[in-house]
């Protein structure tokens, strides 16, 4: 499975995709399975709004404690907010966030190395 993610301009907030919009939390985030057009088809479109947010990318994504969570370390740690605990979206708890936790690997995202290697 895959996410989109990328900053909002306004605050530098970490956003996800949800079906046309961005929203702050993971938990909310569309998934896209591995070779769906409509994730292409979303970062694409994302990428064209150059007022809302800074470089839209897809991450990939592995179960955790039978949710989703991202595969790099880097993006579980842009999912959760600030590394100090008990701030940011670590503080809300619950289901999501303990799969954040939990989860394990530090693969990094197609996703993001193919934005690096554009640059």
């Amino acid at each position: 499975m895959r996410a989109l993610t990328a900053n909002r301009l306004t605050d530098g907030e970490v956003v996800f995709w949800k079906q046309g919009q961005w929203v702050e939390r993971f938990a909310d985030a569309e998934l896209f399975a591995p070779d769906d057009a409509e994730a292409e088809a979303a970062e694409a479109h994302a990428k064209n709004q150059i007022t809302l947010v800074v470089e839209p990318y897809l991450i990939d994504l592995m179960e955790s404690e039978g949710l989703w969570a991202p595969v790099s370390y880097r993006e579980r740690i842009r999912a959760l907010g600030p590394t100090n605990l008990n701030h940011g979206k670590q503080e809300e708890g619950g289901a999501f966030v303990e799969a954040l936790l939990h989860a394990s690997g530090a693969a990094r995202s197609k996703g993001r190395v193919d934005l690096i290697r554009r640059k």
